[in-house]
């Protein structure tokens, strides 16, 4: 399986973010005169990018969505790993995956400039030939946009290419695109009417399927 390409998701999949988030949504909370949200509840916002985000974490409060947005940016860019962590095993998993000589690529709803600082924060920039998210991507998830457009970049087939997500967006995008998906239990997502063609609740699990 050493042509395959794995396309991976962000928060959720890789990174549990959910504090930093939270830290941004609640300092824009604040803004507004609104208690804050813990950590868990955010992450039921997360995944549809971050004006779903902002609207949902303002829900009933008379605020400008447009402020609101620019203020999440700008909070989430001083916060964005005060706290965030890799997930157990994904550095060493990553490392393992691209030394055997498998493609990776990141696709995420969030900008895809703090994508890019997240991974560079991490050390693991350098193992994913691409880095789809809001800005330099033409659609987001769950269009099958992203997931062509990394496919086309890299010359990837359809039939050798898969997704790894934690949440139904990332699922509907991959059967959108016609690619198989995986999707991971311990992220912050539920896989709603979308069916994964496999299901782990490791990083572990994940790449011992591909390399054993």
């Amino acid at each position: 399986m050493s042509q395959t390409l794995l396309i991976f998701d962000l928060d959720g999949t890789l990174i549990d973010s959910r504090s930093d988030l939270a830290t941004a949504v609640n300092l824009v909370r604040c803004h507004y005169g609104l208690p804050p949200l813990i950590p868990e509840a955010v992450g039921r916002y997360v995944g549809d990018g971050i004006r779903n985000l902002v609207k949902r974490s303002l829900e009933g409060a008379h605020a400008d969505l447009d402020e609101a947005v620019g203020l999440q940016r700008k909070f989430y860019s001083e916060h964005m790993h005060d706290v965030t962590t890799l997930y157990p095993g994904v550095e060493s998993g990553l490392r393992e995956l691209h030394g055997r000589g498998f493609t990776l690529a990141a696709a995420s709803n969030k900008q895809a400039s703090f994508c890019e600082r997240i991974l560079e924060h991490f050390k693991i920039r350098a193992l994913f030939s691409h880095v789809a998210g809001d800005g330099n991507s033409p659609d987001l998830k769950p269009h099958p946009g992203m997931f062509l457009d990394i496919m086309k970049r890299v010359g990837a087939t359809a039939s050798g290419t898969w997704a790894i997500g934690d949440n139904h967006t990332d699922l509907e995008a991959a059967r959108r695109a016609g690619i198989r998906s995986v999707f991971m239990t311990y992220g912050f997502g539920v896989t709603g009417a979308e069916k994964p063609d496999r299901l782990f609740s490791s990083f572990g699990e994940l790449v011992a399927m591909f390399t054993e």
